[in-house]
């Protein structure tokens, strides 16, 4: 919006934003700072001497290199798979680019716990090579197995940041190089990987924060990190001050990989500083190479969506459970969907004054309001959950073990996902539009009613079906916060997995990769649409 455009709605609407974009915001941020303040105080209760044995016991060690190994592995693995990809679709001449790229997103289809289901399913006394070909395979399980399952269902985001920054790389600076007498080699290391450190930052932020914060595969794989940890503290009830210290001690860590990111791009300019257009240049040509390419692919694919669609296939068909727990499944999704609904929606409507707040208030104050969205995106969410158990607790008894304190946390987690589409849509709508309404006599309800909502919509549907996909996947906040009794699909799957009930926990977890899949088949035929 313009500098003019702006003055002009401020003199309509005076300095100040209304009250009814203001107060929905400022709620919004107390909620968020409110769960931090309680897991603090809750980690404080102990005393001086109890404090020094909690935080510099040898096990926090343990817990945090544990951590920290994981997190690398998961990283390496996801840059192997991703970057290969995402070179191949982006820079040679690979038939199938829009096959190859699908199938390299819908591994998000496919949760880490359900990864895990299907890892677990491949070996041991139980598993599928031992039923049908007698031939036991070693169970994958610990640090391998939370690796194999995280990193098969994470790569997808480092391949779409990646796949992004090199189509929209300019080429010129490639065939500059080139001509020059640089090698394919040094063209790469000191032309295209400084142009895709922002993306693969940004990959790794996203990764490494939801590897931190995993429970399910974590939990499954029976390694002990912070989240594995936090849990069996909290659940058993062994030491809940030590649980919250945990979760300070996590969301520290967190902390530091974003402040990491942010110190390593702080300076960096990439942006082109000549004049022109971009001249497209035709892909290198694999020739023989091909071969191996397609043997790659091959390999990811099966590895990421072959496996759990043939663990699946396994016990639905070939060993297929009782009738009984089949017919369980539409009532469990329905129960899934009825928090998830709801969730969507309150996550939308809080972004949306908040989006409004900064695009059409720009000032330090918006700022950081938009800012503090991204607290319950970035803490673990296992952290989140605890900290809102502290104040149900405390403060709030009436909300504990109900679930109107689950759809409330998984707003809060949310938030920041369902702020990008109305962010974008809003700032896409002219400001003009509403001046010539202000022109015309409307007042600011009238206006947005009939001027901006309209050209909203889309922004908010993007918005509840993108959060709505995350609280049907989610794991760990429901895990900690569902009501007694109250299982979604994702703890279905992960308390018959949990008790190696392998055939029981397939229907449910078929029905969250085929909804997931419709899912991000729907977002990437608009996204081609458009």
């Amino acid at each position: 919006m313009s500098k003019s455009a702006a003055s002009h709605l401020y003199r309509i609407w005076g300095q100040r934003p209304p009250f009814y974009i203001l107060i929905p915001s400022l709620v919004a941020v107390i909620a968020m700072v409110l769960p931090l303040i309680y897991l603090a105080l809750r980690a404080f209760q102990a005393d001086p001497q109890e404090l020094s044995q909690l935080v510099f016991r040898e096990r926090n060690l343990e817990l945090l290199f544990n951590t920290l190994k994981l997190t690398f592995g998961v990283l390496c693995l996801t840059t192997l798979m991703a970057l290969p990809t995402a070179w191949l679709v982006t820079r040679t001449d690979i038939r199938f680019k829009k096959l190859i790229t699908l199938l390299a997103v819908v591994p998000l289809a496919v949760p880490g716990y359900v990864m895990a289901y299907a890892l677990l399913g491949l070996g041991g006394h139980y598993g599928i090579f031992a039923q049908l070909f007698d031939w036991q395979l070693p169970r994958v399980h610990g640090y391998t197995g939370a690796v194999l399952a995280l990193g098969l269902y994470t790569f997808p985001y480092l391949f779409l940041n990646l796949r992004a920054t090199l189509l929209g790389l300019d080429r010129s600076l490639e065939e500059s190089a080139q001509a020059l007498g640089y090698s394919q080699r040094q063209i790469f290391m000191k032309i295209l990987l400084p142009h895709m450190a922002p993306a693969l930052m940004a990959g790794w932020l996203v990764i490494g924060l939801y590897v931190m914060g995993d429970f399910g595969a974590v939990a499954l794989m029976r390694f002990e990190a912070f989240s594995y940890a936090i849990f069996t503290q909290y659940s058993s009830a062994f030491d809940r001050i030590y649980a919250a210290w945990l979760s300070l001690m996590l969301l520290g860590l967190a902390g530091s990989f974003l402040l990491m990111e942010s110190l390593l791009l702080k300076r960096k300019r990439l942006a082109s500083v000549g004049s022109g257009i971009a001249r497209p240049k035709a892909p290198a040509p694999l020739g023989w190479k091909a071969y191996p390419a397609w043997l790659y692919l091959i390999l990811v694919f099966l590895s990421s969506i072959g496996l759990p669609v043939m663990i699946l296939a396994y016990w639905l068909f070939l060993s297929p459970p009782d009738l009984s727990f089949f017919l369980e499944v539409p009532t469990t999704f329905l129960r899934s969907a009825a928090a998830a609904l709801p969730a969507s929606l309150l996550a939308a409507g809080f972004a949306l004054p908040i989006a409004y707040l900064l695009v059409r208030y720009p000032s330090k104050i918006s700022t950081l309001v938009e800012r503090s969205t991204y607290i319950g995106y970035a803490l673990p969410p296992l952290t989140l959950a605890l900290a809102m158990v502290f104040f149900a607790l405390n403060t709030a008894f009436f909300l504990y073990q109900t679930l109107a304190l689950l759809i409330f946390t998984w707003t809060l987690a949310t938030l920041a996902l369902a702020m990008g589409p109305i962010r974008n849509s809003l700032m896409q709508t002219r400001a003009n539009l509403e001046e010539a309404s202000f022109s015309l006599g409307h007042g600011p309800v009238s206006t947005f009613f009939h001027v901006v909502f309209p050209r909203l919509r889309r922004g908010i549907l993007a918005s509840i079906v993108l959060v709505f996909l995350f609280c049907m996947k989610e794991l760990p906040i429901t895990f900690l916060l569902a009501p007694t009794g109250y299982t979604t699909l994702a703890v279905t799957v992960f308390n018959r997995t949990s008790e190696g009930l392998m055939a029981e926990a397939a229907p449910f977890a078929a029905a969250i990769v085929v909804f997931s899949s419709l899912s991000v088949g729907m977002v990437l035929n608009s996204e081609g649409k458009r």
